[in-house]
């Protein structure tokens, strides 16, 4: 029983230390299911539970896994000075665009896959394009976004985590399906100028985006702007709704045939 409850905060830990935490992916992964068509979730449901949100964080809980270590660099990229995606040599065992472009090649064909093959890169999928939004998932030319910093008293590793806990700094007391239920707002023309375009579009208008956290607390500011949780509420709500229309197109378009 000690090793259960061990293994177990071990697990939630995990879930609080990487791309949005455990509240940003669930609600991206819920505003999708939103949108899924029939066909797809029958689909989807063949390999796996219908509740995605239960998978959503799986790519992180075992990110060092022996057999999956190699995906660890995979929850972060690099955009240049104009938001267009680098693939940073530093980066050489991939990055978060590699990983939804091993996807996309897989899932396109699912049907020719063994169904654990298929889990692991539906796994893939709901992470990844969760961590493709992420403020601080972007890497922008500079130093890296992994100082210490303080912000309303409260002492933080580094600026890289706070932006991991954000979605749920910014709906505290609200249920993931609640949140999701706020975001999932817009029109199918609206949605259809989210979806449009491909990977590399989405990373760009991801990019130009999510540099403005850096406008408002420039690299090493020690102490964050009093302010800055309430200036981040459009830009991770936007992200987090952006990341489940495009993520359930993805969905509809690989299961929903």
């Amino acid at each position: 029983m000690k090793r259960i409850v061990t293994l177990a905060i071990i697990a939630m830990l995990a879930v609080e230390a990487f791309g949005w935490g455990g509240v940003g992916h669930r609600v991206i992964v819920e505003i999708a299911q939103r949108n899924l068509t029939e066909k797809a979730k029958k689909n989807i449901s063949k390999y796996m539970d219908y509740d995605l949100k239960k998978e959503a964080l799986w790519m992180d809980i075992h990110r060092k896994d022996k057999p999956i270590a190699y995906t660890t660099a995979w929850h972060v990229y690099n955009v240049d000075e104009q938001s267009i995606y680098d693939p940073n040599p530093r980066l050489y065992k991939g990055d978060c665009v590699h990983a939804l472009k091993v996807a996309d090649y897989n899932l396109s064909k699912y049907e020719q896959l063994t169904d654990s093959a298929v889990v692991f890169n539906l796994r893939m999928l709901l992470h990844f394009v969760g961590d493709l939004h992420c403020p601080t998932h972007s890497y922008v030319p500079g130093p890296r976004c992994f100082w210490k910093c303080e912000l309303n008293g409260k002492q933080y590793k580094a600026f890289h985590g706070l932006y991991d806990k954000m979605p749920a700094l910014l709906h505290p007391k609200k249920s993931d399906n609640q949140i999701a239920e706020e975001l999932d707002v817009l029109k199918k023309g609206q949605i259809k100028k989210i979806t449009k375009g491909d990977l590399h579009d989405w990373v760009h208008q991801i990019g130009s985006d999510n540099k403005v956290i850096y406008e408002w607390n420039p690299h090493n500011t020690p102490v964050l702007r009093d302010d800055t949780i309430e200036l981040s509420r459009e830009l991770v709500n936007k992200q987090m709704q952006y990341a489940g229309y495009r993520l359930a197109y993805l969905l509809n378009h690989y299961f929903g045939k």
